[in-house]
């Protein structure tokens, strides 16, 4: 796991990204719609993306397994 985590929120896209490392990667989709998981050459997770944040308020929380090398 990372030491630093890096949180960007684009609120006219609705859209949040979280960086737990700044190595190269590129996105593989998850088993949602709504959360592409950022993994390195290695296939280890990097990172995730949140499209459509807004729709997950308390009541209807978002759950997903980010699994590496899926």
């Amino acid at each position: 796991m990372a030491d630093k985590l890096k949180l960007r929120f684009y609120p006219e896209a609705d859209y949040l990204e979280v960086t737990f490392s700044n190595a190269s990667g590129f996105m593989r989709p998850t088993k949602s719609d709504a959360v592409m998981k950022r993994v390195d050459k290695e296939g280890r997770i990097i990172g995730f993306s949140v499209f459509g944040v807004s729709r997950f308020q308390k009541e209807n929380a978002l759950e997903v397994e980010l699994a590496a090398g899926e």
